[in-house]
């Protein structure tokens, strides 16, 4: 299945979010400005004090050596506390505004509309909530702090190589050319590369998640060794371009290596020249040298962590383009509890081009439960998830409680809305707190009540810790009829005033069917209900019957007014009967 993959922003976006993200932060930028200063300024000290003892040892006064080694010893200690510092406050800094806009990428993930995820891939989401945002994390966490360090110490100690002797300071600049061109050429390199890097790796998480979600298709069909291909030939396109990003990063290196050996040669001659005129002292040549070596390695962090900061960077765009994308609209709640009308009027709706639903009009009373039947893509969940608001419809309108849910605001009330679907998601934790997401403040009595309801109450209390069990990933295995029963009584909990049951007991079989048809029936009790039936026994018990069919509603009624008149519902339902007969 092809992907459309997410946008990624560009550079004057991502400049654009790191500003807003920064504002109000001002002062926390400033300390650590500050701070990193002065321990820059800390360090310009050390080579001049050495090139001090040179001149004393040379000009025969050795009682200027303890002073002078006294300030190398205080001065190296101010400058490793100040360094660590503020290399700490840069780390909080970035991790702060990593924090907000890693909560603002979840929140809209989770509010992508349905069909922007479908047209996405889980991969590409997948690799942006975990890759990505690990990338950025760890270059804000180890990278910017030594970054913005070694920046304060490369310009401090420049200056302080031209007040030293502005020859010094010209000699240190044959180093310039070479860096700014091997600089060029591997920004003109890197960025393109790591780039499609990071896209390349999101394509490979998304064919690896389609192979093991359709193992078991995969397997009936026998095509293994070509999903394997699929996946082995993404995997090596993404190790393929790690492999030209590292080739782009060893280049840059070496370039940096002949800069670093020019500049010295550089200073070491200008020395050695301004020695001999007597234009400058032995100490002095010294402390060039020094300065121009303290550079080696703060300069090799500045331009090296560009590798690491071209990674972040691929990564930050990809997570600011998420920001881009629009969200679904939200929908308030009202109260708990009643019931809520539901109307289609006019609706169409189409995925990529193709009609799902064109027209459609229907009404649902409130408190009237209402089936939707018909043949694979005859739009029934496309139905289900305009009511939910996981889809919006392109024409027409949806109304809930006579509120049109398309142009609903933040002040609006909407009704709450509910769904039981046929994978029921539980979520990892204990029990209760499973289901107090859907009510937190509810005591145990509360969720011992909707258990109760559900008939869940008596598997529960036999757990080994009851309420108290840890459940979902990692914890105890329940089956998908209890799974289902749970999910039910934070249905319960939640107390929403429309029902929508997308083949709720689809995957439950036997008995299981029974059982969550009882709970259903009293979860249902008393609100608006829309139910996708997999079994048309389930719609014979309905108020009302709807049959879609190619995206339209062909037939709506009781059930027995639909079976009698013959029509696409008689057939289905004499075709139902006759199976189960069989």
């Amino acid at each position: 299945m092809s992907t459309t993959p997410l946008p990624v922003a560009g550079p004057r976006e991502t400049r654009r979010e790191l500003r807003r993200l920064l504002r109000g932060r001002a002062g926390a930028l400033t300390l650590a400005a500050a701070v990193l200063l002065l321990a820059a300024l800390a360090g310009l000290a050390l080579p001049a004090a050495l090139g001090g003892i040179v001149d004393a040892v040379l000009g025969g006064d050795p009682g200027t050596l303890l002073p002078l080694v006294l300030v190398i010893a205080g001065v190296g200690l101010a400058n490793a506390v100040l360094t660590g510092l503020g290399r700490a406050l840069v780390a909080r800094l970035g991790e702060r505004v990593l924090a907000e806009l890693r909560g603002l990428v979840v929140t809209r993930l989770i509010r992508l509309p349905a069909t922007v995820v479908e047209r996405a891939g889980r991969g590409d989401l997948v690799s942006r909530a975990s890759t990505d945002t690990r990338i950025v994390g760890d270059v804000v966490t180890n990278v910017v702090p030594a970054f913005a360090s070694a920046g304060f110490t490369v310009v401090v100690t420049l200056v302080g190589l031209g007040a030293l002797d502005w020859r010094f300071a010209v000699a240190a600049l044959a180093a310039v050319p070479v860096q700014l061109l091997a600089l060029r050429a591997y920004l003109k390199r890197a960025r393109p590369v790591y780039r499609a890097a990071r896209a390349a790796e999101g394509e490979r998480a998304q064919r690896i998640l389609e192979s093991v979600d359709a193992a078991e298709t995969v397997r009936a069909y026998g095509v293994s060794a070509e999903r394997e291909g699929v996946v082995d030939e993404a995997a090596l396109h993404s190790v393929e371009l790690e492999r030209r990003a590292a080739r782009v990063s060893v280049g840059f290196w070496n370039q940096l290596n002949l800069a670093e050996f020019l500049g010295l040669a550089a200073v070491l001659g200008a020395g050695f020249l301004l020695v001999g005129a007597d234009l400058a002292t032995v100490g002095a040549a010294t402390t060039a040298a020094l300065y121009f070596h303290a550079l080696f390695g703060p300069v090799g962090q500045v331009l090296g962590s560009i590798d690491e900061l071209q990674k972040a960077a691929a990564g930050l765009a990809r997570l600011v383009g998420v920001l881009e994308l629009p969200e679904r609209g939200r929908r308030p709640a009202s109260a708990r509890g009643g019931a809520a009308s539901l109307e289609f009027d006019h609706v169409g709706f189409a995925y990529d081009g193709v009609t799902a639903l064109d027209g459609v009009s229907f009404d649902v009373a409130p408190g009237e439960t209402v089936a939707l039947v018909g043949a694979s893509g005859a739009g029934k969940s496309t139905v289900a998830a305009l009511v939910l608001g996981s889809l919006e419809p392109e024409r027409g309108r949806v109304l809930v409680g006579g509120i049109d849910a398309g142009a609903a605001t933040a002040g609006t009330r909407m009704p709450r809305i509910g769904l039981a679907g046929q994978e029921p998601h539980v979520f990892a934790g204990p029990l209760a707190d499973d289901l107090r997401l859907a009510r937190p403040g509810a005591g145990d009595e509360e969720l011992r009540a909707a258990l109760d309801v559900v008939g869940a109450l008596g598997w529960v209390d036999r757990l080994p810790e009851g309420l108290g069990t840890v459940v979902g990933s990692g914890g105890h295995r329940l089956t998908i009829v209890e799974s289902q029963q749970l999910a039910l009584a934070r249905l319960l909990l939640h107390d929403p005033a429309v029902l929508v049951l997308d083949e709720a007991t689809a995957a439950a079989g036997g008995d299981g069917d029974h059982v969550l048809d009882r709970a259903i029936a009293r979860v249902a009790a008393g609100r608006t209900t829309m139910t996708i039936a997999h079994r048309l026994d389930q719609a014979a018990r309905a108020d009302r019957v709807i049959v879609l069919d190619a995206g339209g509603v062909v037939e709506q009624g009781r059930h027995e007014e639909l079976v009698a008149a013959g029509g696409a519902y008689g057939r289905l339902w004499a075709a139902w009967s006759d199976g189960r007969s069989d």
